[in-house]
């Protein structure tokens, strides 16, 4: 098989296996234990190593899964102390676990070289050259067989624990009085997450596999609310930046590993920019709408209280409500499209329609009740035409 189709193959596979534990712990506000993972396993690579003599043994992998087992496990009885907050956990696990894996290295392996670029990084390039072979068949990059494996496995357990899944990340007392444990549940998920960054680290690198776990779900969180598309989009945007990523590398001469991050990274901008609900454009114009409606509802709250020409002038309106010219104006102008208030030689009188909507806002505002407030929008059709 032509190299450059593996190497695709084993960026897509990764990111789809990546994605998957990357949606729940994202959903369980645990993005930053990803990164700690990733670098907390290097003891157990180091351990596995020294009792095997050989780096392609399966039990560096075994090794590395327990050691990012042990992370978690560390983090949430620090976690459970109450004296510090999770990302302060995490922030004192993980470098005291990757710090061990350094002094093991220099005691025990000192004449060993490591490539920072292929630690952090990671080179996907160089993964077909690490083939299977079974009685002298090439079976392909034995990267893409371990993920496969992984991503088969994640799906399994998905499938089979989904709706346990789902009820305990949102509802922990809810899972707990179904019968259905949440601290299982938990340590089965940060044990597939604790195998999939072993499986993925050797082939990417630990930036990309916290990029691969994290920007693709968060990206989806972004977009939608219901969990079954939130993992797809998560997949979708995934393998298409693993894609993307490759085919910018191929353009730039530059890392896959490096150019695929930078793909995720401006993936996650763009919607971060224009989500049509969470984006921050859409945050903004949600504000300002919500701070013309406020002027709105004091303006006529003001126009009931008074009923002398005087002080329904529009000029001493400005002065009286102590507002800037151009923002009166956008309060009169939205009054008036929404038939509030009639404007007749400056002078300002609400309609009965205004008047309606003043004496329900008064009512909302004693009682203090939710549903009069939507009956409101609904009978009003603020910013609606």
């Amino acid at each position: 098989m032509n190299p450059s189709i593996e190497i695709q193959l084993i960026a897509l596979v990764t990111a789809a296996a990546c994605a998957i534990p990357g949606v729940f712990l994202v959903l369980r506000k645990m993005a930053l234990i990803s990164d700690a993972i990733s670098h907390s396993i290097l003891p157990g690579i180091v351990i596995g190593f020294m009792i095997t003599q050989d780096l392609a043994s399966p039990w560096l992998i075994l090794l590395a899964a327990i050691s990012g087992i042990i992370t978690v496990v560390l983090v949430e009885m620090i976690q459970k102390t109450g004296l510090v907050k999770e990302d302060t956990a995490i922030g004192l696990v993980f470098p005291a676990l990757f710090s061990i894996g350094v002094i093991l290295i220099a005691q025990n392996a000192n004449d060993v070289h490591l490539d920072v670029d292929a630690v952090l990084l990671g080179e996907l390039a160089f993964a077909p050259f690490d083939r299977l072979f079974y009685e002298g068949t090439d079976l392909g990059p034995k990267a893409l067989w371990i993920i496969s494996g992984i991503l088969l496995l994640t799906i399994s357990l998905m499938l089979a624990f989904y709706k346990e899944l789902k009820l305990s990340t949102f509802d922990i007392g809810l899972s707990s009085a179904l019968g259905f444990s949440p601290v299982i549940l938990h340590y089965g998920l940060m044990s597939v997450a604790s195998v999939t960054t072993v499986a993925a680290f050797d082939a990417v690198g630990a930036i990309l596999v916290v990029a691969l776990m994290i920007t693709p779900a968060a990206t989806a969180y972004l977009l939608t609310t219901d969990l079954r598309k939130m993992i797809l989009l998560s997949l979708l945007f995934g393998m298409g930046s693993a894609i993307g990523g490759y085919w910018l590398a191929h353009w730039l001469d530059a890392s896959i590993s490096g150019s695929i991050t930078t793909v995720l990274g401006l993936l996650f901008l763009g919607v971060y920019l224009f989500a049509p609900s969470k984006g921050l454009i859409a945050v903004l114009l949600r504000q300002n709408r919500q701070r013309k409606e406020v002027s709105l509802l004091t303006f006529l709250l003001h126009l009931n209280n008074h009923d002398s020409k005087e002080e329904r002038h529009v000029a001493h309106l400005q002065e009286h409500i102590n507002w800037q010219k151009v923002r009166a104006k956008s309060v009169l102008d939205l009054a008036v499209q929404n038939n509030m208030i009639t404007i007749e030689n400056q002078v300002v009188s609400l309609t009965r329609k205004g008047l309606e909507f003043t004496e329900k806002a008064l009512e909302y505002i004693i009682t203090n009740k939710d549903e009069k407030i939507e009956a409101m929008k609904d009978d009003f059709f603020l910013f609606r035409g």
